[in-house]
């Protein structure tokens, strides 16, 4: 008889961080089915594209036969369920840490029975982070306000904000880590009276309008405008849970910091 024990070899990936962790430990053969907003690493682009962030062609993914869908939040609730109901196998993350993030790829690492190699990746992830925090113990701090949508104004995500924390910067809306954008929402007035150093704009699903943020009424006044610290951040890199916010967010960070002091 045939052994009837196997792990998944034909994965479908709902979001980015799971490819880009499945790619990491060598494990892409498995990626059968990618977003349509799928950037990291390049050559996934190449791959089948079957779903947005909050819609998936459910019938395509059936046709495809995969042993395991991978998806991302309470957003995607609604594609879970109907595959589920189509008899398919999904796995649906919702870590929102730097902390969760490193327990996900462990996670997933034994799912696909590749617990060495996640673990491996794992550490590596771990031993930047602890040099990070190395890099900028003695270093100055500054203030930031971190924006995810301008209309209305949406503070970052808890992920988001851990990362630029890390790096040296401290979130003027740190207290504001929820889950859920709506309760993320500041007030235009509330950042002015918090003067940020740094202004990060990452805007999920188009381009940082920096003109019209130094334009807002009041900004002009405000530290990070007079100095021209109004950046823009990509959201492939510090907008998913993945490994982009370690591999190549802290770098960026870093180096824009370094910038001001």
């Amino acid at each position: 008889m045939k052994n009837p024990c196997h792990f998944p070899e034909r994965i479908i990936c709902l979001t980015e961080e799971s490819v880009e962790l499945l790619y990491a430990i060598g494990e892409e053969r498995r990626i059968i089915g990618v977003s349509a907003f799928i950037e990291r690493p390049p050559q996934a682009k190449e791959i089948k594209r079957v779903c947005a962030f909050t819609s998936a062609n459910i019938e395509k993914i059936v046709e495809m036969k995969p042993d395991l869908v991978l998806g991302y939040s309470d957003i995607q609730k609604d594609i879970a369920k109907d595959l589920v109901g189509r008899g398919i196998d999904v796995w649906i993350a919702n870590h929102r840490s730097l902390e969760e993030m490193l327990n996900y790829c462990l996670r997933l690492g034994g799912m696909i029975g590749e617990v060495e190699k996640a673990k491996t990746y794992v550490e590596k992830l771990w031993e930047k982070i602890e040099q990070t925090k190395k890099k900028v113990e003695n270093l100055s701090r500054f203030e930031v306000y971190l924006e995810e949508w301008d209309e209305p104004m949406i503070s970052a995500i808890q992920y988001f904000s851990e990362v630029v924390e890390l790096c040296g910067g401290d979130n003027i809306f740190k207290e504001r880590l929820s889950s859920l954008a709506k309760d993320r929402f500041v007030q235009s007035k509330e950042v002015i009276s918090h003067n940020p150093q740094i202004i990060f704009g990452c805007w999920c699903g188009k381009k940082v309008d920096i003109e019209s943020i130094k334009k807002r009424e009041g900004w002009g006044e405000i530290d990070a405008v007079k100095n021209n610290m109004v950046i823009e951040l990509k959201p492939e890199i510090f907008l998913q849970p993945g490994p982009a916010l370690i591999e190549d967010g802290i770098d960026i960070l870093l180096k824009h910091f370094e910038e001001l002091r």
